[in-house]
C-alpha cells in the first residue's frame, strides 16, 4: 500500500482507488515553505501525512487570520471548495512544521470521488468536520473577548507550558492586531499569569489562564 498507510483517517479504500492513490509519490515540504498563495488555481486534493500546515487570509489592511491548520487526519477547505467548485485559493498555505504530504492531482481527486464511496465519504466527513471548525472560529472572533481568545490559544498551543511564537504570530493565530496582542500579554505579564521571552510565552499560572479563556 505504500504512503496509503501512513494516512491518519484515511478509510480502507477499494482496490481501484488504492491502485489510483498508490501511483502518487509524497513530497516533503520544510517549514516556511509556501505551498499556495491567494489567487493560485487549485492543483489537487492534499493529504497530510506529517507535519502542519497553517492556512491563513489577510484582509485589505494588511492583517492576518489564521483560519485553519491542516494536520495528519485533516483536510484543506480550500482545496476542497476549489476541486469541487472551480474557485482558486484566497487563502495562503505555509508549512508550520516540517511536512511530508500527498497531493492528488485534480483529476485523479474527481475520479475517486466519482468511483469511490470510501474516498467520497473521506472528502465530505472531513470536509463538514473543517466547515464546523470554521463556524467555531467566527463564532469566537465575532463574540468572545480578545482576552478570552488569546488565554485560550496559548493553553490549546502550549507544549510544556511554553508557545514558541512572535506577537505577531499569536495575533495571527486568534484574528487580532500585534499591538493589541503585546498590550495584552504585557498586562498578563504584570499579574503573574505568564512569563515573556524573546519569540516565546511562559505560561506560570494556568489556572487563572483559564478561568480568562471561559469568561465571555
Amino acid at each position: 500500500m505504500g504512503w496509503i498507510a501512513e494516512a491518519d483517517g484515511l478509510p480502507p479504500l477499494e482496490q481501484a482507488a488504492k491502485a489510483l492513490l498508490d501511483r502518487l509519490t509524497p513530497m516533503e515540504a520544510p517549514a516556511g515553505t509556501v505551498l499556495f498563495h491567494p489567487g493560485d488555481t487549485v492543483k489537487g486534493f492534499l493529504i497530510v501525512l506529517r507535519g502542519r500546515i497553517d492556512v491563513c487570509l489577510t484582509g485589505p489592511t494588511g492583517r492576518d487570520i489564521l483560519l485553519y491548520a491542516v494536520e495528519p487526519g485533516q483536510s484543506c477547505i480550500q482545496s476542497t471548495l476549489g476541486l469541487l467548485g472551480g474557485d482558486d485559493y484566497s487563502g495562503e498555505a505555509i508549512v508550520r512544521r516540517d511536512a511530508r504530504a500527498v497531493l492528488v492531482p485534480r483529476e485523479t481527486f474527481l475520479a475517486l470521488m466519482d468511483q469511490s464511496d470510501a474516498f467520497r465519504g473521506f472528502v465530505f466527513t472531513a470536509f463538514a468536520t473543517r466547515m464546523q471548525s470554521m463556524m467555531h472560529l467566527l463564532e469566537r472572533v465575532a463574540f468572545q473577548r480578545v482576552e478570552a481568545r488569546l488565554a485560550q490559544c496559548l493553553l490549546d498551543r502550549a507544549e510544556n507550558g511554553t508557545l514558541h511564537a512572535t506577537h505577531a504570530q499569536i495575533a495571527t493565530m486568534i484574528g487580532s492586531a500585534r499591538e493589541v496582542i503585546s498590550r495584552r500579554l504585557d498586562a498578563l505579564e504584570r499579574r503573574g499569569v505568564l512569563k515573556l521571552d524573546r519569540g516565546a510565552v511562559h505560561i506560570t499560572d494556568a489556572g487563572s489562564l483559564a478561568e480568562i479563556a471561559e469568561t465571555l
